[in-house]
């Protein structure tokens, strides 16, 4: 599986959000069909089937983001201090 990258992930997660608000406060057929666009471009782009699925792949997928940052972050200080 191509993972996303961190700012493609962020941005269909704040999509999410955005409309799962918008559907949740003001029910419409058009904001439920943003609502499923958004879940299933979430879903797809990390490999999952269902939004808690794809919530939890998120989720697992920004930390290791933060990680591999940090990990870099570390070895560059010991590269600058070599």
């Amino acid at each position: 599986m191509i993972l996303p990258s961190e700012k493609d992930l962020r941005a269909a997660l704040a999509r999410f959000a955005e409309v799962r608000f918008a559907h949740d406060v003001h029910p419409t057929a058009h904001s439920a069909g943003a609502l499923e666009d958004a879940t299933y471009t979430l879903c797809v782009m990390v490999g999952t089937r269902t939004v808690a699925e794809a919530l939890a792949a998120a989720d697992a997928l920004l930390q290791r983001y933060g990680a591999d940052r940090k990990a870099a972050a570390i070895q560059e200080d010991k590269t600058l201090a070599a």
